[in-house]
Order: structure tokens, then sequence, then C-alpha cells
């Protein structure tokens, strides 16, 4: 995996704790829906963690006072007239921002923002760094702990690089990587996933930090079981096809054409002619072949989504 490391300013940490000031600028972007009860809360706590930082709240068509407590708070307050989604709140914010580094924070409470330097401390060596849940109790259900289970083996096996909680949307990034992969980003959920999968495709540097979540303090999750599954199942189709479509379509080739010849040994061992080839081996071969040039031609596309200028 390449890595640009070299071409990247030199970040000193500093010391942790809420006095910090860091050698880079941040901005922390907080996608806000209907949080009126929590959003304040959480902005006041950020200040006293990074009082020299940007807050930037998207707040996105909310039927509550969200806006007005986030501006009240001190936070710089983008409305939305319509709603459009979480992902769509988080490019807003970053497009808006103008620091070096883009912390992105819930308005729920489930995030405690006293963990925001100890991402930040890791900025000097990693591109990106995650808070992931540590265990399955951090999970609000066994369901979703499966389904973020199999999401993060999925996506490692894509990249090739170990996954941990890629559905946490609590992580900080450098604004001149994101900005470069932020037309790859789904207006709706999904985007926590999509941003690590790039980041790892394009060869930067990704930590995953354990730090414990809260359970959401106020509002109404708009997780439900059946939109969550589907979300999901279009998450790993994205996945596919955005990141490396050739790892996925190649082990269907294989196994259809071990089924073309499974088949034409099947005839043969009927008492059929070797020259004769039953419609079913003929099914299966042209089959396979088929997707794997659909997932060569898929896989070329895939690589040029990440040719782009170069900082």
């Amino acid at each position: 995996m390449t890595t640009i490391e070299a071409d990247l300013p030199r970040i000193e940490p500093a010391p942790p704790g809420p006095a910090a000031r860091w050698p880079f600028s941040v901005s922390v972007v907080i996608p806000a829906m209907n949080e009126g009860q929590t959003i304040g809360r959480v902005i006041r706590a950020v200040r006293e963690q990074c009082p020299d930082a940007e807050v930037i709240v998207v707040d996105d068509a909310s039927r509550d006072d969200t806006a007005d407590a986030a501006a009240a708070a001190g936070a710089r307050v983008i409305r939305r007239p319509y709603n459009i989604g979480n992902g769509a709140g988080v490019k807003t914010g970053v497009r808006a921002a103008g620091g070096e580094v883009i912390v992105v924070i819930d308005a729920d409470g489930q995030h405690d923002p006293a963990d925001i330097p100890q991402l930040l401390q890791h900025m000097e060596r990693y591109d990106m760094v995650i808070a992931t849940r540590p265990d399955r109790s951090s999970q609000q259900n066994a369901i979703r702990w499966l389904g973020n289970s199999a999401l993060n083996a999925f996506g490692t096996y894509l990249v090739q690089m170990e996954m941990k909680d890629l559905t946490s949307g609590f992580r900080a990034m450098r604004r001149s990587v994101l900005i470069d992969l932020l037309h790859l980003l789904p207006n709706k959920f999904g985007w926590p996933v999509t941003t690590a999968l790039a980041f790892a495709t394009a060869g930067y540097h990704i930590r995953f930090e354990p730090i414990a979540m809260r359970k959401r303090a106020a509002g109404t999750s708009t997780h439900k079981l059946f939109r969550n599954g589907v979300s999901k199942g279009l998450i790993i189709l994205r996945m596919v096809t955005l990141f490396s479509p050739l790892r996925v379509f190649f082990p269907i080739f294989l196994l259809l054409e071990t089924l073309a010849l499974a088949a034409y040994a099947w005839s043969i061992a009927n008492g059929d002619r070797w020259l004769h080839i039953p419609p079913s081996t003929g099914i299966f071969f042209l089959g396979g072949l088929i997707i794997f040039l659909f997932g060569l031609i898929s896989e070329q596309i895939a690589s040029l989504r990440f040719r782009g200028p170069e900082h």
C-alpha cells in the first residue's frame, strides 16, 4: 500500500487535556437534526476541549430549536431549507470548514467531546483517526452488533487492511485529503464506511482508537431495524462498486467456471460424448466469463476515482 506520509507536514502532538493548543487548526463539524435538547451541551463541551476550534453545526431542517440552541452556544450554524441526510450534512460542514483537521462528532450526546484530544494527538502520524467502540456492550443491540461486525469483515476483505467499527461517525480527518474524496460520500447514512475505505484504498494512514460510547441522551434514533438492514445492504453494494469490484466478481467467476466443469463431467459420467457440451455447461461458462469482464471493467473505473490532485 502506498503512503504519502513524507509529503504531509509534520505535526507535533500537543499534551492532552482541555488546555491543549494544537499546532494545526481544527474545525469541528456537527450534523444535527432535532437535537435541540443536547446540541448546546455538546457544543459547550467541545469548546472546553478545543477553545480555538471552529465549530460548525449543519442543521438538517430540524423541527425543533436545534439551530437556535446551537447559535446560542456559539457555533456557526448552517440551516438547510429541507432535509437531505446525515452524509450531506458532513459534506456541507467540510466544505465550509477552514481547519486543517476536521473532527466530526454526533449531536445526540453519544460521543464525549472530552475524547477529542485523544483523537487529535495521533494526527501527527495518521490521516484519519476513528473512535472505535471496544466491545459489544457499546453497541445498541445484538443485531446491529452482528451487522456492523459483518460490515467490518467485508471492508477488511475489500481493502486488505483490518477495519474496525466502520460505522462510527466520531473521527478526526485531514481536510486536504477528505476534500478530494468528498464526492464519493453518500448523502444519507454510510458516509463513515465510505470515508474509511476511501482513505485506505488511496493509501492513507488510518488509526482505530478505542473510546467508550455513551447511549443517546435524548431524541429519537433514525435507525430502524428494517431500514438499517436495507441501508447496510446498499452500503455493501457501494463498497463493492467503489473500492474493489474484482475481489467480488472474480470469486463468482471461479464458482461459475467450476460449475461449468462439474456439469460437463456429469454429462460425460452419464454417457454423453466427449465433444458434446451440455447447455448447463455453456450457460455457466459464458455467465462466468461475462461476470469476469464486467468485474475487470469495474475495477478500472473504480481505480480512476482515486486519481486526483496530490497534496
